[in-house]
């Protein structure tokens, strides 16, 4: 090879994503190299999204900053995310207008509509906490994470990923992630369950894995097969919904060869010995044990839409590990008056930052060129009520953690005046490169929130 060719060589740009790959099929991810500069932009990498949910709203003296939009010290419960502090936007003054109306409770509304922006179904399905006579149904819409798994999940072993913590019930007080109108999404509680669906082909032998690939494959191609037979002998909207179930078996088919390959950061999580799933006191260890899952679901890119839902609204969690006997859901209903429990109120919302906080750790610790994989994702916090005692759904508190491949401009604090938390579900689309100018029920949105872009 002549002296030019070879320079010509040295400079070809490498994906970010080439693999040195051996006998037996062992792929080995390759390190930050200068062929791959002309890639190494934060805005190079994919953007991931990711939403954090925590019930029962907050104690807002405690978590309101102070200071002004760019020289602000975060208050005592959101402090635990103080290292990250440069890669946040702490949101106020935001009403979740659409949740004061329609069907149901305040906590069914709150989180039923907390990433739709759309009223609950009218249905006989689940009856109100505080008026067991009065019923509702499921969500009314699609969740923003869903919408935008569906714009950007196509490339990626899961479209969307959905991870609890001891969420443990079915009903409407438990599900923040909608398909579309009554089609909840439910969140894996079990860790171990999670590790299958996730990770289990990456540790597979090549060969075995390579055959049962196939196996699949000549499954789905039998089934396609069948149906398409079928399609041919109905009507009109039986043919429809063959068509929609048609479309869901062509994506298993299509995401069985979707990369994910271990080397580089992205490995297996330690899952430890097994733990009772639902036991009160495992809830930590649960919490943990999910986090670090998604961390590496997102670092390994077997997705780029996560959520992780901490409890379900109105659970009976204790939080024992923190010195409490009160559950959650009584002690969000107590007086402001009682000193000692608006202090474990504040404990509790600490520890929830605290557990923000180690999840924004892991991303930020992925180098992704010359930024990180938390530069790379929009982290949202969200809530089902701002807080307890008045169960209201305005002034809503919210966190936005990373930079969404620059897309953000963080390290701000910004109050509003009561703006509509649709129009804050436009802007995260918008920030993830997805152009809408409404999301939800439009007559709770007038376009997208100011100020968050950059």
């Amino acid at each position: 090879m002549s002296g030019a060719a070879r320079h010509r060589a040295s400079r070809r740009r490498l994906d970010r994503r080439t693999f040195l790959r051996g006998a037996g099929g062992l792929a080995l991810a390759l390190p930050f190299l200068d062929a791959m500069a002309g890639s190494a932009s934060a805005v190079d990498f994919p953007k991931r999204f990711v939403v954090f949910f925590t019930g029962l709203g907050t104690v807002k003296n405690a978590w309101q900053p102070t200071g002004t939009e760019t020289s602000f010290e975060l208050g005592e419960i959101l402090a635990p995310l103080a290292p990250y502090r440069d890669k946040l936007l702490v949101l106020e003054g935001i009403d979740m207008e659409s949740a004061h109306h329609g069907p149901g409770d305040a906590h069914q509304q709150g989180i039923g509509q907390a990433l739709t922006g759309t009223e609950l179904q009218e249905g006989t399905l689940f009856p109100y906490a505080c008026d067991p006579a009065a019923r509702v149904g499921w969500g009314g819409g699609i969740s923003v994470d869903q919408f935008l798994a569906a714009k950007l999940g196509e490339r990626t072993k899961l479209s969307s990923l959905e991870l609890g913590v001891q969420v443990q019930y079915a009903n409407v007080s438990s599900r923040v992630s909608y398909l579309g109108p009554g089609q909840p999404v439910p969140p894996e509680d079990d860790p171990r369950a999670a590790f299958d669906r996730l990770f289990l082909d990456l540790g597979a032998d090549p060969a075995d894995l390579e055959r049962r690939r196939a196996l699949r494959r000549r499954v789905l191609g039998s089934v396609m097969e069948d149906y398409g037979s079928l399609a041919r002998t109905l009507g009109g909207e039986d043919r429809q919904k063959l068509e929609q179930h048609l479309d869901a078996v062509s994506e298993i088919e299509k995401r069985l060869d979707a990369p994910g390959l271990l080397g580089g950061v992205c490995a297996l999580p330690e899952l430890g010995e097994p733990l009772d799933v639902y036991a009160n006191d495992n809830f930590p260890a649960i919490g943990r044990l999910q986090t670090d899952q998604l961390a590496m679901a997102l670092a390994c890119d077997l997705t780029r839409v996560a959520s992780l839902q901490w409890s379900a609204t109105q659970a009976g969690k204790v939080f024992t590990w923190l010195g409490q006997s009160d559950t959650h859901h009584a002690l969000s209903h107590s007086s402001p008056g009682y000193a000692d429990k608006q202090r474990q109120l504040i404990d509790i919302g600490r520890w929830q930052a605290e557990q923000l906080a180690y999840l924004l750790g892991k991303l930020d610790a992925v180098q992704e060129g010359t930024g990180t994989l938390l530069d790379n994702t929009l982290v949202l916090w969200c809530t089902d009520i701002a807080q307890g005692q008045s169960h209201a759904r305005r002034d809503m508190p919210y966190v936005i953690a990373g930079g969404a491949g620059g897309a953000l401009r963080t390290g701000r604090y910004l109050r509003y005046e009561g703006d509509p938390h649709n129009n804050l579900l436009v802007t995260l689309c918008n920030a993830m490169g997805v152009d809408v100018s409404t999301f939800g029920n439009p007559a709770y949105c007038t376009g997208p929130l100011p100020g968050l872009l950059a």
